[in-house]
């Protein structure tokens, strides 16, 4: 049975960051929308599925009871992290950058270790000083063979890094899909207010560019919902380090999609950036392996029976 729900685990795995990975291809799609028109249905289709998923099990009205004081602030944080995220990542890929957000989301464990150190004054290990060390070198180079910062990648990173310290630091108070709802719902105000702004200027896609096109922009809530929930699936049942280890998916597939569908030219200079990082994420994953070796003999080790002892 554990092994069962082991190997559903990683199949969820799988399939949430192989969807997150693929994402360049459904934003591409959904041209010539632009980013911010993109951004706001996808926070308002989002919503519209959370909620009727919530009426339909009962939970909208416990939901909002609990959205208020530390929860309502935290979840408030949470949700602009992400919606700037969201808006940062579509923009790269409607802006022929697709590139680049992969290489924010190889940066992302490495900048997560970092605020780790800085926000939570955790104490880093040897491969971890190694990695971060490492990181920061490429974002340096990057910078100068550039001649400016990779700021997409570097806000992509940080701005996801930002989001899961937050969700760290509100604890699990809210299960994946209430969570989702609470972040659209703070997000969804300023969405509606930019889809009535792009509508009232003439700049909406949504009616004007076939049923095709509208059905793809409301097809954003399950996109987004659907690989969310696996992941969700996927925590529930697998250890971190096998989702961490497992979390490079996305942003190998997103780089493969930008360079032979996308036809995103890399420089030289870039591809070594890309290697440079590469380096630095081949010292986190040794050291999330061994240490997570290591606390499997601890516990094993605890959990033996003791000796028996002879009566006198």
């Amino acid at each position: 049975m554990t092994r069962e729900r082991h190997g559903l685990g990683v199949v969820a795995a799988w399939l949430a960051y192989g969807i997150w990975g693929l994402f360049p291809l459904y934003f591409h799609a959904l041209r010539p929308a632009g980013a911010d028109e993109i951004l706001a249905h996808r926070i308002l289709w989002t919503l519209v599925l959370c909620v009727f998923i919530l009426v339909l099990r009962r939970e909208l009205v416990d939901l909002l009871r609990q959205l208020r004081g530390r929860l309502a602030l935290g979840v408030g944080i949470a949700a602009y992290l992400i919606g700037i995220n969201w808006f940062v990542y579509v923009y790269a890929v409607s802006t022929g950058r697709t590139n680049e957000a992969a290489l924010g989301y190889f940066l992302n464990p490495i900048v997560t270790v970092a605020l780790g150190v800085l926000v939570l004054g955790e104490r880093l290990r040897r491969l971890q000083w190694v990695a971060v060390g490492i990181g920061a070198a490429a974002a340096l180079y990057l910078t100068f063979v550039g001649g400016g910062l990779p700021w997409i990648s570097l806000v992509l990173a940080g701005s996801f890094g930002g989001y899961g310290l937050t969700k760290k630091r509100l604890g699990a108070t809210l299960p994946a899909l209430s969570s989702l709802s609470a972040e659209t719902i703070f997000l969804a105000p300023p969405a509606l207010g930019l889809v009535w702004w792009l509508s009232a200027t003439g700049e909406s896609t949504f009616t004007t560019e076939g049923v095709g096109h509208l059905l793809l922009l409301v097809s954003a809530g399950v996109v987004t919902a659907i690989p969310l929930l696996l992941f969700a699936e996927a925590a529930r049942r697998i250890p971190l380090v096998t989702i961490g280890l497992i979390q490079f998916i996305t942003p190998v597939l997103q780089l493969i999609v930008s360079v032979t569908i996308l036809r995103e030219q890399l420089t030289v200079e870039r591809w070594v950036g890309f290697a440079i990082v590469w380096v630095a994420l081949f010292f986190l994953s040794v050291d999330s392996l061994t240490t997570a070796r290591r606390r499997r003999r601890l516990s094993a080790k605890e959990a033996e029976p003791l000796e028996p002892v002879e009566p006198l």
